[in-house]
This record gives C-alpha cells, structure tokens and sequence, in this order.
C-alpha cells in the first residue's frame, strides 16, 4: 500500500471505539503503527490489543483533543514512543443535539470544541511532521448532518465546518505532498448511535430498521465501510485526491 519503503506512523483520534477502532485497526492492517488516541489511555486498551494480536504496532494515548497542551504532550509522546506521524485521522465527536429554543450555550460550545478546535489542534501539532516528511495524510471525519439535520445545529455546524477547514489545508499543504480529505458518514452502527436510540426511546433493533428503511442500499452502515474509505485516502494511490468530501452514506443524500 505504501511506497519508497514507508511505514507511517498514523494518529487516529477517538479511536476507543466505533468508526475510530475501526479506523485504527484498518490503518494497522494498511501497514500503519496506530497511535490510538481517546480521553483516557485505558479506554484504548481494546483497540491496541486487538491491533497487536493481528501483528500491529499501537500505543495508546490519553487526551482531550480540545485542550492545547494535552495534544501537545499526545503528540510529543506518539514522537517518541512511536515515531513522526504523517497521518492523522481526527475523528474525535459528541454529540449535544437540541432544538435551537433549547440548545444551551455550553452544548454549543462542547461540540464545536470537540469537533473543530480539536481538528485544528491536532491538525496544526501534527503537519510540521508531515511537511518535513514531504508526505503526509490528514482525514477529517465528517457526517452528512452537514447538510444540516433537525436537532443538530451544533453539530451541522462543526461538520460543516470541517469541510471547509479541510478545503483549506489540502490548498496550503499540497505543495509539501500532504493531501486533506474528509470522509462523512451516514447512519453507522456505533456507540453514538446506540445512544441515541436510547435518548429517544427505540429499542436499537427498531431503530436500525427504520434507518435502513431511509438508506438506498437498503442496509446501515458500519464502521469497516468507513474505515475503507479513510484508507483509500491514506494509501498512495489517493496522492492525487486532495481538498474532498466523499459521502459514505449508501446513497446520494442524507
């Protein structure tokens, strides 16, 4: 997958569980060393060992993808334990959904937190490996909730955000051979969306039913689809692709 005798060093966060564990274990397979990256080092255990068992190299990493200095030291410590990164995934989420009338001040904040200046930090602590390395690969994870989604405001807007933060690093790092891309998911069988089912009052099995129902292939997602997609934008055959949205939705909208 990867050419001239590179093995990356690639950093996904919110890699604990979900499409995150999917990714990292993708990127391991790929021939990555993972750091996998979540609040707590303990809630990566699961991912490492399951990348180890298949013959990876992973480490596991605590921090808030918010807080400059917990990625600063995340970052310094992926450096020396497992080498320079020069792919970063950042697909650290939460979701606070509320309509507007009762969406609160500090559920906006979290999520634009979280989702955007999370991806800005960890963007920005990450490219100067990637520009000395002439090489580089940075994913965003969007959703289709960008084309915007009732209860969602705060959320719409940080993964529409995203994009456009994306746009603007695939213009100002090409020319060090590092592409930017996104990736936005559509219905995926996760945690996040267990949780919702939960907060609405559906048992899951119902709820996954009426969203295939929605879904033109006629199934939901799950995290593997999305991890094949970060890992086409990764390889060395995607050099071309940079600055792109790529919907994994199972049809055309959301």
């Amino acid at each position: 997958m990867f050419g001239q005798g590179r093995s990356p060093v690639a950093i996904v966060t919110g890699g604990a569980r979900g499409i995150g564990r999917g990714v990292a274990n993708r990127l391991a397979a790929d021939g990555c060393a993972v750091a996998v990256l979540d609040l707590s080092a303990e809630a990566c255990a699961t991912t490492v060992e399951e990348i180890e068992a298949a013959g990876g190299r992973a480490l596991a990493v605590g921090a808030d993808v918010s807080v400059e200095d917990d990625v600063a030291a995340a970052v310094d410590r992926v450096v020396a334990e497992l080498g320079e990164p020069t792919v970063l995934v950042n697909n650290a989420g939460i979701v606070r959904d509320n309509l507007l009338f009762k969406l609160q001040p500090d559920e906006w904040d979290a999520v634009i937190d979280v989702h955007l200046r999370g991806a800005y930090l960890m963007s920005r602590a990450a490219q100067k490996y990637m520009v000395g390395a002439r090489w580089g690969r940075i994913v965003n994870l969007s959703s289709t909730s960008a084309l915007g989604k009732k209860g969602q405001a705060n959320y719409a807007a940080a993964k529409s955000g995203l994009q456009g933060f994306t746009k603007t690093l695939a213009m100002e790092l090409g020319k060090f051979g590092v592409t930017a891309n996104v990736v936005a998911p559509g219905f995926i069988v996760t945690e996040m969306t267990r949780e919702t089912a939960v907060r609405i009052g559906m048992p899951y099995d119902e709820y996954t039913v009426m969203r295939a129902a929605e879904i033109p292939v006629g199934r939901v997602g799950q995290p593997a689809d999305i991890a094949a997609a970060v890992s086409f934008f990764v390889s060395e055959e995607a050099s071309f692709v940079s600055g792109q949205v790529l919907y994994v939705a199972g049809g055309p909208k959301a």
